[in-house]
């Protein structure tokens, strides 16, 4: 009897065998995507609700007369849309923040990277720079504004005291046309500086050491090195960052409500403080909206383009 049920079991096919486990590898399966289902539910939830669900339905808002109060909700197709593109404030808000986009830019990725090659040379206390450099990143965004502006006030402010031995008048560098948006620059940089410099930094501990002994082995200077070994190998690092500024330039908005409130004559207002400003207090909610979704796909085109030029130089 052993015998045959031993024949038995070596006769049967790879075949046979995987169909009878077919049924119970099924069920398995199905019970493993039922947990998976299970653990990603309250995730998806709050991503739904809080994410896809506003963007669906403020969307739609722009397309409607909706009004903080809740009136005005009727469908009026692309009016929102045909006003925003002939309104002159919402253009010169967008000539604003890509007037502090290229301000802002250049300065953060350049003086980032001087940072992270002073820390990378081996400055004595070294902790005591990363921390100095890195520092204002962690402060909330009132504090800093709060803090530059009595630096920038025009009698009592740091600024105007340390210029005043040099002969220089007072200026009123929040209140002049001339000054405010570059004054704006200034604390920006400070505050944000810090980000970009840590990857700088961590960029250039990767770069191997080898590198550089074959460089000097070969006669390379300092120099020399810089240019053609340290700043190509920082090349994609030096794109990331350039990505994520202008992303988060285009995005402005704390600082210059709270340093100008947009003034002076509106010269430093933004199109996102525009956008808060046309929804809660123009209480036209359907044309923030419009103006919303324009701002949007300008964001889209700016971030296309950006990879079409980064991917372009990689290859």
């Amino acid at each position: 009897m052993s015998t045959e049920v031993a024949q038995g079991e070596v006769s049967r096919t790879p075949a046979a065998q995987a169909a009878e486990d077919r049924p119970g590898r099924a069920a398995r399966i199905s019970r493993d995507n039922r947990a998976g289902w299970a653990f990603a539910a309250p995730f998806l939830f709050f991503f739904i609700m809080f994410l896809v669900w506003p963007i669906v339905h403020g969307f739609y808002l722009s397309f409607t007369g909706q009004s903080l109060t809740g009136a005005g909700g009727s469908w009026i197709g692309l009016a929102n849309y045909s006003e925003a593109l002939s309104d002159p404030v919402m253009w010169k808000s967008l000539g604003n923040t890509a007037l502090f986009t290229v301000l802002s830019t250049v300065p953060l990725v350049l003086v980032a990277l001087a940072l992270a090659l002073l820390v990378n040379i081996g400055l004595p206390g070294q902790w005591l720079w990363r921390l100095s450099f890195f520092m204002p990143f962690l402060l909330a965004s009132t504090v800093v504004a709060l803090f530059w502006t009595w630096m920038y006030n025009p009698q009592l402010g740091l600024i105007n005291s340390m210029l005043e031995p040099f002969g220089v008048e007072p200026i009123a560098w929040l209140q002049d046309e001339k000054w405010a948006m570059i004054s704006v620059v200034v604390t920006t940089l400070w505050w944000t500086v810090g980000f970009n410099f840590l990857l700088y930094l961590a960029a250039l501990q990767n770069i191997p050491e080898q590198q550089y002994e074959a460089a000097a082995i070969d006669g390379a200077g300092k120099w020399r090195q810089l240019f053609s070994i340290t700043i190509p190998q920082l090349g994609p690092t030096t794109a990331l960052i350039v990505i994520l500024q202008v992303i988060a330039s285009l995005k402005v908005f704390d600082q210059i409500y709270m340093m100008t409130n947009g003034g002076p004559n509106g010269s430093t207002r933004s199109i996102v403080q525009y956008i808060f400003e046309a929804g809660f207090t123009g209480y036209r909610f359907g044309y923030s909206a419009a103006i919303s979704y324009i701002f949007f796909a300008i964001i889209v085109i700016v971030s296309l383009v950006q990879f079409r030029v980064t991917a372009r130089r990689s290859s």
